[in-house]
Parts: structure tokens; C-alpha cells; sequence
């Protein structure tokens, strides 16, 4: 199976510092995971795009 890489923006740091540290653990996790599995379980392609969104709590990861 394929391994992948994360990549992220520069501007992605800006966002990480409002988020309270305790989410911000579970949604680096739940990131970390796709490298395994870009497509888990729960995952959804948003509507007219080749893009996929998945929840963590009440944050959506693209």
C-alpha cells in the first residue's frame, strides 16, 4: 500500500493557533492518519470539486 505525504500551507499556522490545543491534537492525529488512508471511512467529496472534507468534531479537514 501507498504511503503519502502531508504538505501544508504556510497560512495553515495561523488557523492551528485559534483552535484549542485539545482539538487541535485530534485533528493533527486524525491528519496524520491519511497518510495511510486518504479516503477513510466518513470521508465526503464536496459537491463540484475533486475534493474530499472529513469531520473532527465540529472541524471539517480538506
Amino acid at each position: 500500500m501507498a504511503v503519502y505525504k502531508l504538505f501544508f500551507k504556510k497560512s495553515v499556522q495561523k488557523d492551528f493557533d485559534t483552535i484549542p490545543k485539545k482539538d487541535l491534537r485530534r485533528i493533527l492525529n486524525r491528519i496524520e492518519e491519511l497518510t495511510e488512508d486518504p479516503r477513510p471511512p466518513g470521508c465526503e467529496k464536496l459537491t463540484g470539486q475533486e475534493r474530499y472534507r472529513l469531520r473532527q468534531g465540529r472541524y471539517r479537514i480538506v
